[in-house]
């Protein structure tokens, strides 16, 4: 069910809700957080459908902002400046939407928007499906939230908004570009930890030009290992094709997904026989719904963007 409110206001959506769990013998405490999401027309309904899946895992409330594009008629003593949707039941996963569509100044004013209807008593979630604020921390609506979600991947330009996140870092922080290697993180943690348990000297991981996993990958298993860790460019990748390390008695150790689109990927050690196993590029619905499921501070992301980007690329700092 989805309802459309023109020219609202905050307190007239809240009593909507209120009627509707009401009517449909509901209550919102079952909600676990408040999801936030800031975004604009063109990427709402995509960020939706990625926010209904992970509330079927993880029940929460989705407000999520995007500025009218609604050209207006209506005489000037009529407008409110916010037009708004609640969408509920099966059009809203396990929660309830609000779509909030502020124009003029209101879009300046985003926290005052939201606050009456979050969820009493629950955390905050915010997220920013594609271009986010150079300091989410003390972005309006990012500073009422105990997590913020962003993904550089997604933005404009990927790398120039890494640097800002990192050098606005916060422990609230996390970005998707990091979530997209849990999998990889894993089975190379895996693989390291088959004996002989012999020293890595050096190690090279292969990518696309401007994916930031690659990048992060790299900036981890040079924490890891104490090692330099290359990275070699492959334009016609989609994602992380493969990881190679070196051990002190010349074996190497190696991780290889091509293409990556496939989602196989092969094993190699020295002494056994190559293995394959599935290695599927993660999806966002997969991305988000983990970072959901945490809620608090990521601590190796933290030594990554702070200390192991550095040693990747020294010439950013």
């Amino acid at each position: 069910m989805i309802i459309t409110l023109r020219d609202t206001q905050t307190d007239a959506i809240s009593e909507k809700i209120d009627a509707l769990h009401e009517e449909r013998g509901e209550a919102a405490l079952g909600r676990v957080f408040t999801m936030l999401i800031l975004t604009d027309e063109d990427h709402l309904e995509h960020a939706l459908e990625l926010a209904n899946a992970a509330s079927r895992e993880h029940p929460c409330r989705v407000i999520a902002l995007a500025a009218s594009t609604r050209r207006m008629t209506e005489p000037e003593q009529d407008r409110t400046y916010l037009d708004a949707e609640v969408r509920i039941g099966a059009d809203a996963g396990a929660g309830e939407i609000i779509v909030l569509r502020p124009r003029g100044g209101l879009i300046h004013h985003q926290d005052t928007l939201v606050i009456p209807l979050l969820v009493p008593d629950a955390p905050v979630v915010a997220w920013w499906p594609t271009e986010a604020p150079a300091n989410p921390s003390k972005d309006l609506v990012g500073t009422m939230a105990h997590t913020r979600i962003t993904d550089a991947l997604h933005s404009s330009n990927p790398m120039r908004t890494m640097e800002d996140l990192r050098r606005n870092w916060s422990p609230k922080n996390v970005d998707l570009s990091w979530t997209r290697l849990t999998l990889w993180r894993a089975l190379l943690a895996s693989l390291l930890d088959q004996p002989p348990h012999l020293r890595i000297i050096s190690a090279s991981i292969s990518g696309p030009e401007g994916y930031l996993p690659v990048d992060l990958l790299a900036a981890w298993l040079t924490l890891c290992l104490e090692v330099p860790v290359s990275i070699e460019r492959e334009p016609d990748a989609k994602a992380i094709t493969g990881v190679t390390m070196t051990r002190e008695d010349g074996e190497t150790l190696s991780l290889q997904r091509r293409p990556a689109e496939d989602g196989m990927a092969t094993i190699s050690v020295p002494g056994q026989s190559p293995q394959t196993i599935p290695l599927p590029i993660r999806s966002l619905e997969d991305c988000l719904a983990e970072e959901l499921g945490r809620l608090y501070p990521d601590e190796i992301y933290a030594q990554v963007v702070t200390r192991g980007w550095a040693q990747v690329h020294p010439q950013e700092q």
